[in-house]
């Protein structure tokens, strides 16, 4: 006998839900627009999705209620942001499937459409993504600093002190309250980079160091010259 609808929704908790909320493309492109993290106000994420005020009140009103967006109110202003790193993962992976499902065609892949800069080095919510990203945590695996089995990653003894030399206190980042490490898949790459609380203190440490900044462009990272020449010397040794 078929599973009733009822019996659907028992194994598969708000999954149509979230989904409906994601299948709007004015809502998309305000989620989108807040993924380099920042909290923007409603009247720029109206612009970005080309909506009346009215409508994306709406959108945004949805997208709250919804759990995918936070708001934040400074004085008379209210900004909205991702909720959480979690939610933004899953907007990350979500656009990774549907780049990777995307017909063939003679045309070049999407990913090479991207920009060379944002291909190279951006943010995704709070950590780093983009060929350079991948590059690392594929390095970081592969001379066993990460371990991963199953979908656990962990740091290695090697690793707890090559986070050390980083600056970076493992213990105190599996004490926080979201996942220590996980994987995320990277859509422009398609191969996963670094995650989770371990992913997002990499980006905040490497910028303390110099060898990372932010830029006026949203979610485009510079490398320094500094960072270059670090994260050459990490790849090749």
């Amino acid at each position: 006998m078929p599973a009733s609808l009822s019996d659907e929704q028992n194994h598969f908790p708000g999954l149509s839900r979230i989904g409906a909320l994601l299948a709007d493309p004015g809502r998309a492109a305000m989620l989108w627009a807040l993924m380099d993290g920042s909290a923007r106000p409603a009247g720029e994420l109206t612009m970005v999705a080309g909506l009346s005020p009215s409508a994306a009140s709406a959108h945004l009103a949805r997208l709250t209620e919804g759990g995918l967006l936070a708001v934040e109110v400074r004085g008379r202003h209210r900004y909205f942001r991702i909720a959480s790193p979690e939610i933004a993962a899953s907007i990350e992976a979500l656009a990774s499937v549907a780049q990777a499902s995307a017909p063939l065609r003679a045309a070049p892949l999407p990913a090479r459409t991207v920009p060379v800069d944002m291909r190279y080095a951006r943010t995704c919510y709070d950590h780093m993504a983009g060929e350079l990203s991948v590059q690392l945590f594929e390095r970081m695996l592969n001379h066993q600093l990460l371990s991963l089995q199953g979908d656990t990653l962990e740091a290695t003894a090697e690793g707890v002190a090559q986070l050390a030399r980083w600056g970076i206190d493992a213990t105190d980042q599996r004490s926080r309250r979201r996942r220590f490490a996980c994987t995320c898949p990277d859509w422009s790459v398609r191969r996963p980079h670094l995650g989770g609380a371990l992913g997002a203190a990499l980006l905040d440490a490497w910028s303390t160091h110099g060898w990372v900044e932010r830029t006026e462009r949203p979610r485009i990272l510079r490398i320094t010259p500094a960072g270059h020449q670090h994260f050459k010397d990490f790849l090749t040794n």
